[in-house]
C-alpha cells in the first residue's frame, strides 16, 4: 500500500460547523474503507493547515477518488503528498545509476 499525507484546511462551512467534525471524521474513515484505503493517522494542527491525515491506499487512482469524494462534501480543501517510507526511500536511492 502506498502512503499519502493529506494536508487539510477547513472551508468556511467546515469551520462554522466544526463541532460536527468528529462525526464527519468517522464518516470519512468509513468512506476511505469503501474505496479500499485506510486513514491510519489523524492530527489536529496549528499553523498553515488545520488537519493532517495519513492515508494508505493501493494506488494513486484509489486515493484520488477518496480525496475527491471527501472534498466534495464541502467542509475541507486538501493538498496531497505521496510519501515514501524509509525502506522505499532506500530502494529508490539504491536503484539510481
Amino acid at each position: 500500500m502506498a502512503t499519502y499525507i493529506i494536508l487539510v484546511s477547513y472551508t468556511q462551512e467546515g469551520i462554522q460547523k466544526v463541532k460536527d467534525s468528529p462525526k464527519r471524521l468517522d464518516g470519512v474513515k468509513t468512506l476511505a474503507r469503501k474505496f479500499g484505503a485506510e486513514l491510519t493517522d489523524f492530527y489536529l494542527c496549528m499553523g498553515a493547515y488545520d488537519i493532517i491525515v495519513i492515508v494508505q491506499a493501493p494506488d494513486d487512482q484509489t486515493l484520488a477518488k477518496f480525496v475527491l469524494a471527501a472534498s466534495s462534501l464541502g467542509y475541507i480543501r486538501t493538498t496531497t503528498v505521496r510519501a515514501f517510507n524509509e525502506t522505499e526511500y532506500r530502494e529508490i536511492i539504491q536503484s539510481l545509476p
